[in-house]
């Protein structure tokens, strides 16, 4: 059934970038929005948001070849607020983009123990290595000894435990009437197991035993295991619910997932919520960061 697998992840995308694309006049597009006095938001929209990562990478490499500017840099220079961090957000290569997430989320004051759990959790075995990777080519240490360095105790024994792969992959992906995926197989029978013995739910267990960042480590590798989907459909509600909208979170998940599963993740949200996750963009952002945030997403039904 791998041809079943490789049709779901594909439809899980959301951003599939041009079909007839050349990366020449998409550049010398951006190079005119920025000219002059004042910014072409919407065209910088139109190219980046409907082109893959990859797409812009090379978008980017003609910028600097026609023009002799850096275009991530450019675009910082030009824009600013929001919608900057989520257009640069897009500049990045993937495992790039992890990897400065976490950096910024260890740099400075107070440590955002929150991003680490949420990116460590959610990540398949594969991922979490390119990320690693990545994270010591920007920025010269490894990711385990600053996440030793900036975290402790339990909290620190899960993040280097999930970062050193002792846990299997979790791709959230389940073929329908065959079997879930040996790591979630394994995981679920493991809660059962313990629900079994304990008499209670593993979240209740673990909500009863631990608190702060040791407990959303916890429930946020069970809510994983039990499906990755879910799990994002949460975070990107959350970070919109009640007063204020946790932006940080709402443009890192959407531009990380977009070209993996925001198609599934937004079925899910649907599902959980009763609404649809562009329904609530529109009501909780505004401007041309709304905008892009609404083109990243597609079409919601």
């Amino acid at each position: 059934m791998a041809w079943w697998k490789a049709w779901v992840e594909q439809e899980g995308v959301s951003v599939k970038g041009s079909s007839h694309f050349n990366p020449d006049p998409d550049a010398e597009t951006l190079y005119k929005a920025m000219k002059g006095i004042g910014t072409n938001e919407q065209a910088i929209i139109d190219v980046l948001t409907k082109r893959s990562n990859v797409q812009r990478q090379q978008i980017a490499k003609s910028f600097k070849a026609q023009f002799g500017k850096d275009l991530t840099e450019t675009l910082k220079s030009e824009l600013s607020g929001k919608f900057e961090r989520l257009i640069v957000a897009l500049m990045y290569p993937p495992y790039s983009y992890e990897a400065k997430e976490l950096h910024d989320a260890m740099k400075g004051l107070g440590t955002k123990e929150g991003v680490i759990i949420e990116i460590l959790a959610s990540r398949t075995k594969n991922q979490l290595r390119e990320i690693m990777k990545a994270y010591e080519e920007d920025y010269g240490s490894t990711l385990e000894e600053d996440i030793q360095g900036d975290t402790s105790g339990y909290l620190e024994r899960i993040l280097v435990c999930l970062l050193q792969g002792s846990r299997d992959d979790v791709s959230g992906f389940v073929d329908p009437g065959l079997v879930l995926q040996d790591a979630q197989a394994l995981h679920e029978a493991v809660f059962e197991e313990y629900e079994k013995i304990a008499n209670k739910c593993i979240e209740d267990s673990i909500k009863s035993e631990t608190h702060g960042s040791l407990e959303e480590a916890m429930l946020t590798v069970v809510k994983c295991t039990r499906n990755v989907h879910s799990y994002f459909a949460e975070r990107l509600y959350y970070a919109m619910k009640g007063a204020g909208t946790r932006d940080g979170t709402l443009i890192r998940n959407i531009v990380s997932r977009s070209e993996i599963d925001l198609n599934l993740i937004k079925g899910q949200f649907k599902k959980m919520y009763g609404k649809t996750l562009s329904s609530m963009i529109m009501a909780d952002t505004s401007g041309y960061y709304k905008t892009a945030l609404l083109n990243l997403v597609g079409t919601d039904l």
